[in-house]
């Protein structure tokens, strides 16, 4: 299947729009020319390791849930590993994709997969996406008559036809979506065209996406205790170790655990403030998990940061690429990939 054709089917499946505005997500790593792919690698973590992988395995796109292109590139050199990495891909025709956060928002992605780890009752975005828009102003004015109308809207789709922007008519009135920053042009065009007539600018709200966003809340059928918590984490997971940091209000034998909030990868900043009894994530800092317990009394399990995601691409992510790709592109888990983390 094309490159293009298969990058399409991904983004089908978790738009970019999904993402974190911070993030950096899609296609990272282009081979030259015209390029079909028949195997794709899945990933946590692209490191020198898995692109070894990668070549001798012979595959012709990795997707790698972490960019391994974050940071602004200022030379590609040796010198680093990181580079290294995009040398050995480029220099072996080998594509490289992320999803990352785009796939952390995703319906049924992998929050929804940690989230299952306990056996949810109900559960919702503790962030929720906004639906996607793709404009976030409207231009409206009304004419003096329909012709007025055409002369003006002929006018700003002249003006916005290099840019994002649409033009239409409703009787005498034009509306104009677009983005603001040609709010400046689409004005000094009217002031030309239709400088008598009163515009009225709106900021487009854009509603909540039900069931799409960051970190999940959950609520459980009947409470349980922090050690059965443990314990249903580490079969989901497939860990032998996990770290738990008990509330002050709890023992691992209290059914204390009615709700509990999850957020794959590292969940601090998105946790903080949160009501529920407890957080699962995948890292905290010593003073971030002293914040969850004492402020806001919540039993606290970590698992390190990509075991929370790792199980989410080989339980559900390969079945989902296999069937949007029709069974024309071979999916493999890498072998090598694990968390520099080990708890010994």
């Amino acid at each position: 299947m094309d490159l293009k054709d298969v990058v399409k089917r991904l983004e089908d499946l978790a738009p970019r729009s999904l993402a974190e505005s911070w993030d950096n997500v899609g296609l990272l790593v282009e081979p030259s020319g015209r390029k079909t792919v028949k195997s794709i690698l899945l990933t946590n973590d692209l490191t020198e390791a898995v692109t070894e992988e990668a070549v001798s395995r012979q595959v012709d796109l990795v997707l790698s849930y972490h960019p391994p292109i974050f940071r602004p590139l200022k030379r590609i050199t040796s010198s680093n590993w990181k580079e290294r990495i995009i040398i050995r891909c480029i220099e072996n025709g080998i594509a490289v994709y992320s999803p990352h956060t785009a796939h952390d928002a995703l319906l049924g992605g992998v929050n929804d997969w940690l989230a299952k780890a306990l056996e949810p009752k109900s559960t919702e975005p503790i962030q929720h996406s906004s639906e996607g828009g793709s404009w976030s102003h409207q231009v409206l004015l009304t004419t003096s008559s329909e012709e007025d109308a055409i002369r003006v809207a002929d006018s700003l789709k002249q003006v916005l036809k290099s840019r994002t922007g649409t033009v239409s008519i409703v009787a005498t009135a034009v509306l104009v979506s677009c983005q603001e920053s040609v709010l400046a042009l689409v004005a000094r065009e009217l002031e030309t065209c239709a400088p008598n007539v009163q515009i009225n600018v709106t900021q487009l709200q854009k509603a909540p996406r039900p069931g799409y966003g960051m970190g999940r809340l959950c609520t459980l059928e009947a409470p349980i205790t922090p050690a059965e918590a443990v314990a249903k984490v580490k079969k989901h997971l497939g860990l032998e170790h996990v770290r738990i940091a008990l509330s002050p209000k709890a023992t691992m034998d209290s059914h204390t655990i009615r709700s509990y909030a999850v957020c794959a990868g590292s969940g601090a900043s998105l946790l903080r403030g949160v009501r529920a009894d407890l957080y699962l994530t995948g890292e905290m800092s010593h003073h971030e998990v002293l914040d969850a317990n004492v402020q806001s009394g919540a039993t606290v399990i970590l698992c390190e940061h990509s075991n929370t995601e790792r199980g989410y691409l080989k339980d559900v992510l390969k079945g989902k690429l296999e069937q949007r790709l029709e069974g024309k592109v071979g999916v493999v888990m890498s072998e090598v990939d694990r968390d520099p983390l080990v708890v010994v």
